[in-house]
């Protein structure tokens, strides 16, 4: 295999104008002065200290407002710390900072390999390459995987392992309030997943002398469950919302939370699993670490009986998940979304 490059040394080289594989057809750039700023508000922040408490039911209502129409929504005092989300945060960019030789040691265009550093989306299979490097990381059971993740930074096995094992926690008790949201049993959404599975990404967008020819990411929507999506200060995120693209600021010490198309099946199309994507700038560069929780690869999934009975017609077949993550992968990022692939007729 001849030796990658990755873009982070492509940048640190020098580069002036974006490589022509990069460069987006005309009709398939971001366009930048069309995007909306976010007003305040728009994105729901949701405060779940009150989901223990009086305020129960006003919370899982605002979920269940937040699924049903963005499909994306903010969190505030999540339970996990300021401290380890520090963590977390520098020890990522304390990786995409080391030498070349070092980063490479993790290199593969696999796929199908649990841990593995690569770059844009799928380069065996992609056309035009996306403005990002990644360091992806399967991560539930631990145990399983901790082993293949790098020894360096010297910090990094341990904090990445603390910062998955709080996010699952969190993850977990988003589940049971979602399920509830939907007025299913607390642990119907768990049960229906299988043995679980838990993967993250530490993207890395270095700054783009072009921004308005590439993106960092496309639009698409998630193959899993849900995302939990933490970022720097660095304004990147887009999320399609009425039509229009609309970008969602960063506010420190928080989560954005995005369904997932397994929810949308889950949920009989109630709740929206939405195109969002990732644009690039020419002054900074940006780090967004996704958590992506998942249904194990056998596990079944299908519209909820309960809301096939109130509802009367099930809007998707049932399949396992590893016949959805495939399908998602080999259509690279495809603008068509892959749940109509399992649409009932």
């Amino acid at each position: 295999m001849a030796t990658p490059i990755l873009l982070t040394d492509l940048v640190s080289a020098g580069v002036e104008r974006v490589p022509a594989s990069y460069v987006r057809p005309l009709s398939d750039r971001p366009n930048l002065v069309e995007v909306e700023t976010s007003p305040e508000g728009s994105i729901a922040l949701i405060d779940l200290a009150g989901l223990h408490g009086p305020d129960h039911s006003h919370v899982i209502s605002q979920l269940a407002i937040a699924c049903q129409t963005d499909g994306f929504f903010q969190i505030k005092n999540h339970g996990i710390p300021e401290s380890l989300i520090k963590k977390v945060m520098t020890v990522a960019r304390e990786f995409f900072r080391l030498p070349e030789s070092e980063r490479l040691k993790n290199y593969s265009d696999d796929p199908t390999k649990t841990t593995r550093l690569s770059t844009s989306f799928n380069v065996k299979t992609e056309k035009v390459a996306n403005w990002r490097d990644f360091l992806r990381l399967h991560c539930y059971p631990l145990e399983d995987y901790i082993h293949d993740w790098p020894s360096n930074p010297l910090s990094f096995k341990q904090d990445v392992a603390d910062y998955c094992t709080c996010v699952r926690g969190l993850v977990m008790r988003l589940l049971e309030a979602i399920s509830e949201s939907l007025d299913l049993e607390k642990d119907y959404i768990s049960k229906q997943m299988g043995k679980h599975a838990q993967h993250m990404a530490m993207n890395y967008y270095p700054p783009c002398p072009q921004p308005d020819l590439t993106f960092g990411l496309p639009g698409h929507t998630d193959p899993n469950l849900i995302t939990v999506l933490l970022q720097d200060d660095v304004r990147g995120l887009q999320v399609l919302r009425n039509g229009k693209w609309v970008a969602v600021d960063p506010i420190p010490n928080t989560f954005i939370i995005n369904i997932g198309d397994q929810m949308q099946v889950i949920s009989n199309d109630q709740y929206k699993s939405v195109l969002h994507r990732v644009v690039v700038n020419c002054e900074r560069d940006r780090i967004s670490i996704p958590t992506f929780y998942c249904p194990s690869e056998e596990a079944m999934i299908g519209p909820a009986e309960e809301l096939v009975k109130r509802e009367g017609v099930a809007k998707y077949r049932d399949f396992t998940y590893n016949e959805y993550y495939t399908k998602f992968w080999d259509r690279d990022l495809a603008k068509e979304s892959t749940l109509d692939l399992f649409r009932t007729p």
